[in-house]
């Protein structure tokens, strides 16, 4: 359990539920995770559905050692759509990454990937009083890049060769973050995104 908070935090919005990782979430996770091939993307690490119960195994032993609070995503009607977490805990500062995140394609480019980030943007720095919380990501993975952007968080830098990709290949990693000062704009920038009629 982290010191951050208990690995049974929940976190409810209109369009997406925040609920603790379990094993019986692996079936339809996999599913999410067919669909689209999502799995194959070669500058992503989404799993593929035949290792779908070893990635929620490793989310949770991250878990027990304090490392992670890793999360499934319900859509509105309470399916498991994907997966996020917090992650890299820094208890000290205190600061946390989101991220080992992923969704099924009928729900991106909608309010559910936005309402998830303003319900864990809102706790870390609401709750935890965080005074920062970083986003990574693939350099040239552009989606995921846009979607960080679009919350408001800004580029720190990009940390060069910093990690082996699961198909051997090296990660450039884009890393931002918001702090606690931008949040109040933010966090009313993210209301008004989810409000937005579609």
């Amino acid at each position: 359990m982290s010191r951050l908070g208990p690995a049974t935090l929940t976190l409810r919005g209109r369009h997406v539920t925040l609920v603790p990782l379990d094993r019986m979430h692996a079936e339809p996770l996999s599913e999410a995770s067919a669909a689209g091939d999502l799995h194959k993307l070669w500058y992503t690490a989404i799993p593929a559905p035949a290792g779908m119960l070893a990635e929620i195994d490793r989310r949770l032993r991250l878990r027990d050692i304090g490392a992670m609070i890793p999360f499934t995503q319900l859509d509105a009607r309470g399916i498991p759509i994907g997966m996020t977490s917090y992650m890299n805990i820094d208890h000290a500062t205190p600061r946390v990454e989101i991220g080992s995140t992923w969704i099924a394609p009928t729900a991106q480019r909608g309010p559910l990937n936005t309402e998830a980030k303003r319900l864990l943007l809102g706790h870390a720095f609401e709750v935890w009083s965080c005074l920062a919380v970083e986003f990574r990501t693939h350099r040239l993975n552009q989606q995921s890049r846009r979607a960080i952007e679009r919350l408001g968080a800004q580029l720190d830098g990009i940390l060069r060769a910093h990690m082996t990709m699961p198909n051997g290949t090296i990660r450039d990693t884009a890393v931002y973050s918001i702090t606690a000062q931008e949040w109040p704009v933010i966090r009313a920038h993210l209301d008004g995104l989810i409000a937005r009629p579609r």
